[in-house]
């Protein structure tokens, strides 16, 4: 049944994924779906689910040979969002771009080290973010109207990191380090999505070199070679 939803989602994007389009691919009446899905929001959060255990997946096939710990492995994943992103647009929408729920928001995948991309991602990143090597901004360069909010999400990441048997000393994981965080995604997701969509303001014949730059600008801003990426 959800591999049914699945090909729905693939071949024709998440609008399409309808209790009554999979009934009638099936054979059955909508109704009876009932059994199995309380409802199409229902249904969505398993499929959903499942397109992100694929990408933890694929991403851990980009990683596999990487030292563990090292930039590289996180730039890696980076590559490997991208490139799974633009090879399963309908299912980069349903996850990360259609109307998800709190819990299944884009920033909350990040959130969960349950998830199988918000375990790579998060890990990867704060082994980069907390080594002795990276340049770690000092609280002052955060906005007083964000520092809050900031600080909640940073004992928030100490807690799910912890959970993993990470232990990140809180001293390393200030304030400021956790707003170079939250920009390094928003940088990350904001220039894949434009790309998904086509929403780059000018045609370019080489995509791969701008994403190229985007990854030694990241790496340099956190104090690394560009060799690094």
């Amino acid at each position: 049944m959800r591999q049914t939803a699945r090909t729905l989602l693939v071949e024709h994007g998440p609008e399409a994924v309808t209790l009554r389009a999979i009934a009638r691919e099936l054979g059955i009446t909508a109704p009876a779906l009932y059994r199995y899905y309380g409802s199409r929001d229902d249904l969505l959060e398993h499929l959903r689910a499942d397109v992100v255990s694929d990408l933890g997946e694929a991403l851990a096939g980009e990683i596999a040979g990487h030292e563990a710990g090292g930039p590289r492995r996180l730039f890696a994943i980076c590559r490997g969002f991208r490139r799974w992103a633009l090879a399963h647009t309908n299912e980069f929408t349903l996850v990360f771009a259609s109307g998800a729920t709190a819990a299944t928001s884009s920033t909350a995948k990040l959130q969960q080290l349950t998830e199988p991309f918000g375990r790579l991602f998060l890990l990867a990143a704060g082994d980069v973010l907390l080594a002795d090597e990276a340049a770690l901004p000092s609280d002052d360069v955060v906005p007083a109207e964000l520092r809050d909010d900031l600080a909640g999400y940073r004992d928030a990441l100490l807690a799910v990191l912890a959970e993993a048997g990470v232990d990140v000393p809180p001293q390393r994981l200030t304030v400021g380090t956790t707003y170079l965080m939250m920009q390094f995604w928003a940088r990350l997701y904001g220039h894949v999505t434009l790309e998904v969509f086509g929403n780059y303001p000018i045609p370019l014949a080489k995509p791969d070199t701008l994403f190229d730059a985007l990854l030694a600008d990241l790496a340099r801003e956190i104090g690394l070679p560009t060799t690094a990426t």
